[in-house]
């Protein structure tokens, strides 16, 4: 393992190291950040993103007694390019968490936190996977029922804007390539409004800079909303089977009230915890972005410590 220098913004204080690994998981090497031991804590990011947005609540996660992990998820370099760079569907994110939990060790006692598509493969995991699991975090994406109600929405479609122009295969990658990505930096900003991203972009561009990977993480998009096929009774069939499930875990559910990804009502966020096990909960946090873990590390590692501590 090589180890990378963080910095404790919160704290004010230089973080102890985070480790760099390497696992081989569901055919693939995955490259992940470190801290800590104890029993396992997977932290999976989205896009467009890195597991470098998880820098505040690993050493948190390590301070509390976990092994905490965040891999470079599938198409994300430095983890091992796919085979297939042009579909990644979520049944494969499902699968990619559970055995990444087998190969990096994890016992029943394992928890799973999860934002963006992360989350989107954290439903399915925690439920196809549910001894492996025993308590879930999961932020900004919501079941898959709620997710299902708010898509064909007039306001969501507008926020969804990308999920169709990604689609458009001549001619995205170089336009959101430009310019340094200028494309991810605006991103950012209409996702979490009014918070400087500047630590955080160069850490995702990195992660998709090199076009065979940039091509894969595309394929999150190209494989889940294929104009023809989002929407018909076999996607629904699949995308459902893949993560529509109830899950059994304790849960925590955090959603923003100024997340420009996904737009939650607060009946609709009182509502997830029907979905999973007994002892979950759910908040709407005011004033808060799609990237709640770096705008406020110190109010969103307390909410998640002390869920996981039973407080």
């Amino acid at each position: 393992m090589g180890s990378i220098r963080g910095f404790d913004g919160v704290e004010g204080r230089a973080m102890a190291e985070i480790e760099r690994g390497t696992v081989r998981a569901n055919g693939l090497n995955f490259e992940y950040l470190t801290m800590g031991e104890g029993p396992l804590a997977l932290c999976v990011h989205g896009f467009p993103d890195s597991p470098h947005s998880y820098r505040y609540l690993l050493p948190a996660l390590a301070d509390a007694g976990y092994r905490a992990v965040a891999p470079f998820n599938r198409g994300f370099a430095p983890t091992e390019l796919p085979g297939d760079r042009h579909h990644v569907h979520s049944s494969t994110m499902v699968a990619d968490q559970n055995a990444l939990h087998e190969a990096l060790g994890g016992g029943g006692d394992a928890i799973l936190i999860a934002h963006d598509w992360g989350a989107v493969g954290a439903w399915g995991a925690a439920a196809k996977g549910a001894h492996r699991w025993g308590r879930c975090v999961v932020i900004n994406i919501p079941p898959f029922a709620i997710f299902g109600e708010n898509i064909p929405t007039y306001d969501q479609i507008k926020r969804s804007f990308y999920f169709w122009y990604f689609q458009m295969q001549h001619v995205a990658a170089d336009v959101i390539a430009a310019d340094d990505f200028a494309f991810i930096d605006r991103i950012w900003g209409d996702w979490s409004p009014g918070y400087d991203a500047s630590e955080d972009l160069p850490h995702v561009k990195d992660c998709i800079r090199d076009p065979a990977h940039f091509q894969a993480v595309l394929g999150y998009y190209r494989c889940q909303f294929d104009p023809a096929r989002f929407g018909s009774p076999d996607w629904v069939a699949e995308q459902a089977d893949a993560w529509g499930a109830n899950i059994t875990q304790p849960t925590l559910y955090l959603h923003g009230t100024h997340d420009g990804c996904h737009g939650m009502t607060q009946a609709q966020v009182d509502r997830v915890p029907e979905f999973c096990g007994p002892g979950s909960r759910s908040e709407l946090i005011e004033g808060v972005g799609h990237f709640m873990m770096v705008e406020r590390p110190t109010e969103i590692n307390k909410r998640i410590l002390g869920f996981l501590d039973g407080v």
